[in-house]
């Protein structure tokens, strides 16, 4: 039992367009939970992620101890969501406290000082590789896809040609 976790997405634009209208009906979810750590502590951004949301679905904004606090809350049974981090960091922190799913979709991880770029939309540096790995060595599918109707491309295989 406990929360029904239908994508565990990694995009830091978080609640957009194809998170908040295309993925979320197709995945019949009730509820999107933002897990960053840094998010929490920025009002106007929480207020932002809240007003995007579709009609009829909640949004939390979560830190990363509240999320492992209630992945087993029977206050949770059932509830389908979609759980959105910014990065792959927050959610090896997760899976290491026992949150268990089955993939990570990457939509999005935007460039900055000391990434490397390694597809149109994702730039990743040592610590989200090493998170990563972490993730693929417990099993995770790592899949990259912008959009609900791309076709699933495996994260690890782009990793390797760089």
């Amino acid at each position: 039992m406990g929360i029904d976790i239908r994508l565990v997405r990694i995009d830091d634009r978080l609640i957009h367009g194809q998170v908040a209208t295309v993925w979320a009906k197709r995945l019949d979810i009730q509820r999107i939970i933002v897990v960053s750590d840094a998010v929490t502590k920025d009002n106007l951004r929480k207020t932002l992620l809240q007003q995007a949301a579709p009609p009829g679905i909640k949004v939390n904004v979560i830190p990363v101890a509240k999320m492992i606090e209630i992945y087993s809350n029977q206050l949770f049974n059932n509830v389908r969501v979609i759980l959105l981090f910014t990065n792959p960091i927050e959610v090896a922190a997760v899976v290491k406290a026992g949150v268990v799913f089955p993939s990570v979709n990457i939509g999005a991880m935007g460039y900055t000082t000391g990434k490397k770029m390694i597809s149109n939309t994702i730039a990743v540096d040592a610590a989200d590789l090493e998170a990563f790995n972490y993730l693929e060595k417990q099993g995770i599918e790592l899949e990259i896809r912008k959009v609900i109707t791309d076709s699933k491309q495996n994260l690890m295989s782009v990793l390797k040609k760089y």
